[in-house]
């Protein structure tokens, strides 16, 4: 298990769920969109030896920010966004804030994200690439990431295309799409709203969560079917080397969510210049103990590196997401790395 300095958001938050109790922990996880159960719950899982001091460690952190915050007179609204931002991870915490403060129902999309990415590919892969495209608009970025690689490289690239050019959607065809969900999936009979999907920045997002190939692939293909969208995606995607250009305080906001071990795999083979932009960020003594590692570190798969550098990005675009830290823009390597 590792130290209470090395815990990010998600163990903090599995942790503080344990602490709770089984109907307590129940309760707030009820609010959770699914990618956040299966993250919390298997994080949960693997916890099977949690210290007193670890627990003591996160509970006291999360009292004390509670009452830091609650001290400054916040109202209602703002103290449940603190409070549950501080207990799960902003990235975990949002659906449930929106759930809580706006309400929310289930639906026929709602549905798919309970589902495995190889099902809902399944279901939808015979479906028009415009109303794909409208699923993966809807659906977590990371899910319509796994949901991609499970469609036929045609479709999938025909999808993306149609979702980087989707700007809003009319309500009653929304509404369309979900009730032929439902009627497929057996669902109750629920309405939604949403005004604005899709974009160049959407389809960025998911392409950001696939594999570097897979990727590439994808956005070859829409070059040749429309090269000023394709480019469009690509000032959007942001690459692991494109950290040398995020500043110094959204750098420490970041790594406070990487675990050491990630981070040690992440920065093998990366150029200099960005090991030296995390060492800058890091304490003086963390610094010298990362280099020794690095240093210690034998080779190691490339195919290991690269799932570092998506974990570190996943993290980075949901705090840029929640306001957290500001990135650029950029775009987009098997063998080993010394």
């Amino acid at each position: 298990m590792a130290n209470e300095d090395d815990l990010g958001g998600l163990e903090r938050g599995a942790i503080l769920l344990l602490s709770l109790g089984e109907d307590q922990a129940a309760a707030v996880m009820q609010h959770l969109s699914p990618r956040e159960v299966q993250k919390l719950g298997a994080t949960m899982a693997r916890m099977s030896r949690v210290s007193a001091d670890q627990a003591h460690t996160v509970l006291k952190d999360f009292r004390q920010r509670l009452e830091h915050q609650t001290v400054l007179g916040l109202g209602a609204d703002q103290f449940v966004r603190t409070a549950l931002t501080k207990a799960l991870g902003q990235e975990r915490a949002n659906s449930l804030i929106e759930r809580i403060l706006h309400g929310g129902e289930s639906s026929g999309l709602e549905n798919l994200k309970w589902m495995e990415p190889r099902a809902v590919a399944d279901l939808i892969k015979l479906e028009h690439p415009q109303v794909i495209a409208l699923i993966l608009a809807y659906i977590d970025a990371e899910q319509a990431s796994e949901v991609l690689q499970f469609l036929p490289q045609r479709t999938a690239s025909e999808a993306v295309l149609r979702l980087a050019n989707l700007d809003s959607l009319q309500p009653s065809a929304l509404k369309e799409l979900n009730e032929m969900l439902e009627e497929q999936l057996a669902g109750d009979s629920h309405s939604i709203q949403v005004s604005s999907v899709g974009g160049p920045k959407t389809a960025a997002n998911i392409l950001n969560r696939m594999e570097t190939g897979q990727a590439n692939t994808i956005l070859e293909d829409l070059r040749g079917q429309d090269e000023e969208i394709a480019a469009k995606i690509q000032d959007q995607m942001f690459v692991f080397e494109d950290l040398i250009n995020v500043d110094d305080r959204s750098i420490q906001t970041l790594l406070r969510e990487v675990s050491s071990e990630t981070l040690l795999l992440a920065l093998k083979g990366v150029n200099p210049s960005l090991k030296e932009k995390f060492f800058n960020n890091m304490s003086k003594r963390a610094a010298e103990m990362l280099r020794d590692d690095l240093e210690a570190k034998g080779p190691v798969k490339l195919s290991d590196v690269e799932a570092a550098h998506k974990e570190i990005l996943q993290i980075a675009t949901r705090l840029e997401a929640a306001g957290q830290i500001q990135l650029g823009g950029g775009g987009g390597a098997e063998a080993l790395v010394e």
